[in-house]
């Protein structure tokens, strides 16, 4: 519906709505847009499988995850994303070294991406899981997950050129386990799952000190008090959480152990638990 304004002989039509004719820069016209949201996706569970901790391992690592997921699938939906792995990391050193910037970089990430999704594809077709291209995942995401048991995506989100500059360096902020976090949170889906080759977060790296102290529930805001060297998940996940309406937690496992990750999307703590 549209209405001409009176007076002035101002005879423009704007759209009679809640944003009509408002700044949508304006903070109180923010403010107003709080509103609860709908989940699309709410029985689906997100499940990002490492491309360095697990996929670049090889059969040994792959094939336990793989029947672990396929155990899973008999009862669950599942959104299955993946990260670049190794080919990644060395695709960023030579465009690092080449000067290229962010944008591209991350689109190069979405390619390896997208070549791990096929892998774990093609290991999972016998259950009934697809992978989708990233041109059509978000539009025909309801229609596969209606229609197959689970739906493979690449993890990073497609921002490609318009990746958000990091703070620091060149590496693009936003990798697989953000996007499979944005998709569940968008999605409204049920839980995520990272899966790595660590138990979860430890105060130093557990790979150099035996002596780590693992952590298995932690805020964003401890997380960020205790300026951890290291991470096993990416650190602009933690801005995510604090701003995300559905989504209010993840869970870190080790994937090496696969029942932990049947565990995992059945709902027990069996990692670390990152909540807001």
């Amino acid at each position: 519906m549209t209405t001409a304004l009176e007076g002035n002989g101002d005879r423009r039509h704007h759209l009679d709505s809640l944003l009509m004719r408002e700044s949508l820069l304006d903070k109180e016209v923010q403010k107003s847009t709080e509103a609860p949201v709908i989940r699309m996706l709410p029985d689906t569970y997100v499940v990002k499988i490492g491309g360095r901790s697990i996929l670049d391992k090889g059969r040994s690592a792959t094939y336990p995850v793989r029947d672990a997921l396929g155990t899973l699938l008999e009862s669950k939906k599942l959104i299955i994303g993946t990260g670049g792995g190794a080919r990644t990391r060395h695709v960023f050193s030579i465009g690092i070294d080449l000067g290229m910037p962010s944008g591209v970089l991350a689109e190069l990430a979405q390619a390896d991406a997208l070549g791990n999704a096929h892998v774990l594809g093609a290991l999972l077709a016998p259950y009934g899981v697809v992978a989708i291209p990233p041109e059509v995942f978000g539009h025909l995401l309801p229609l596969f997950i209606r229609s197959v048991p689970g739906v493979i995506f690449t993890g990073v989100p497609p921002y490609s050129l318009w990746e958000h500059p990091p703070a620091i360096g060149r590496i693009p902020p936003h990798g697989s386990d953000s996007g499979a976090f944005l998709l569940a949170e968008c999605f409204g889906c049920q839980s995520v799952t990272l899966v790595k080759d660590v138990k979860g977060l430890y105060d130093q790296d557990p790979n150099i000190n035996k002596d780590a102290n693992f952590i298995s529930e932690i805020s964003t805001e401890e997380v960020r008090k205790a300026d951890f060297a290291t991470l096993p998940f990416e650190r602009v996940l933690l801005d995510l959480l604090d701003y995300s309406r559905q989504i209010s937690q993840v869970q870190i496992v080790n994937g090496l152990d696969p029942d932990n990750i049947i565990a995992a999307v059945n709902g027990e703590h069996v990692g670390t638990i990152v909540h807001r």
